[in-house]
This record gives C-alpha cells, structure tokens and sequence, in this order.
C-alpha cells in the first residue's frame, strides 16, 4: 500500500487533491445549473414565444446530443468563439482559467436537465392553489415565492438529487481535456505505477463514498421539506 502514502513516491495526497477538485467543479457546476434551470423553468412556463423556442432548442439540444460531446464543443468552441470576440474587441486573447471552464461547461449541460425537473414540478402543482393566490391579489413573484416556490421545491427533489449524482460523475469527463481531477490523477497515478486495478478500485470506491454521503445528505434535505406529509410505501 506504499503507492497509496500521502508522501513520495506514493499518490495518496494527489488523489485526495483529485477529489478536493472534483468536489470544487460538482458543487459550482450544480450551483449554476440550479440557476440555468430556475431561469429556464420561467422562461419556458411564463415566457413568450420566442423565449420560450429558444429554451426549446437550448433544452433538446444539450439532451439529444452524447454530453462527451457537448462538453467537447462547450470547451473548444466557446473558447475560441471568446477569443475571435476579444480579437475583434481589440483585447488579447483570454487564458481560460480551467476551474472555471470544467464548472461553466458542466453547468450548462446540467442547467437542461434541471430546467425540465423544474418545469415538471411547476407543472404538477395544482391550478386552483395558483389562482387561489391570484384573487388574494398576490403580484406574480410573490405568488412564486409564497405558493409555487414551496410546492415546487418537494416535487423537484428527487429529480435534483439524481442530478446531483450526474454531475459528480460528469466531472470525470474533464479528463478528456486534461483537466486534473480525480479521473486523471488515478489515470496517472495508475500509469506511473502499473497498478491500474488498485488505483481503478480505489477511484471507484472514493466515488462511492461521495454518492453515499450525498444520499444521506440529500434524503435528510427531502425529508426536511416533505414534513408533514404523507410517506407512500
């Protein structure tokens, strides 16, 4: 186990790193992705025409198409769409902070997703408990944030938690890119050493402890918010 010690020649203090980054990308990108997806969710329930077609496509899109390959062209695309943009402004070129493009990637892709959970929810809620808010007078955002809000945020639960899980997996796709996470930190360690089973073993049982923490985690916060409420078997 000397290749798992926290010093040289071991990998065990890179691998922690890994997951220190990992959770850093997760956390920001879902973040993000939870605001895409309430943003979403308002233009596509409230919004126009227009609005509403091109959250369509936004949504379709990122869905339809392999998320490999969504975050290939997220990445490479819009930084060099940034830069042309930033040439043309006069500025030179940017140097895309990694962190920052591995959350901004990932959140778009999950903000799709979040935005249907989210609209699925809105959707589910009764109409009369709507208008029930409506003759009381009740302008739209506090109709939102006193009725729909409430009821919505139950009903999304379990659809966020699961996208959750997604996104702490999808962070391994930054190592196509040759962002250090934890994905690539075991693929080197794993190179460097020759034990690909043992680093493989352990990378898969770090991510098992993260789902397993986050199940906990999550059960309590739905449980919080379905107080009161009565448990199907």
């Amino acid at each position: 186990m000397q290749q798992l010690a926290f010093s040289p020649p071991g990998w065990g203090k890179n691998l922690l790193w890994g997951l220190f980054t990992t959770l850093q990308i997760a956390f920001g990108a879902y973040a993000l992705a939870l605001l895409i997806g309430i943003g979403g969710m308002l233009g596509k329930v409230y919004g126009g025409p227009v609005m509403r077609l091109l959250l369509e496509i936004y949504t379709t899109v990122i869905r339809a198409v392999p998320e490999l390959i969504v975050l290939l062209l997220l990445y490479y695309a819009g930084t060099d769409l940034l830069n042309y943009i930033l040439i043309k402004l006069g500025y030179p070129p940017a140097d895309i902070n990694a962190l920052l493009a591995g959350i901004l990637v990932i959140g778009i892709v999950q903000g799709a997703f979040c935005t249907e959970v989210f609209r699925g929810a809105v959707r589910s809620i009764p109409v009369g408990q709507i208008e029930a808010a409506q003759s009381f007078g009740m302008p739209f955002w506090q109709r939102f944030r006193r009725v729909i809000l409430p009821i919505m945020i139950p009903r999304a639960l379990p659809g966020l938690s699961n996208l959750w899980l997604i996104t702490t997996k999808d962070t391994a796709l930054l190592a196509v890119i040759g962002f250090s996470e934890l994905a690539l930190t075991t693929k080197q360690a794993a190179g460097a050493t020759k034990s690909y089973f043992l680093f493989y073993i352990v990378a898969a049982l770090i991510y098992l402890c993260v789902t397993l923490i986050s199940n906990f985690v999550l059960k309590r916060i739905e449980n919080h918010y379905r107080r009161g409420q009565k448990k199907l078997a």
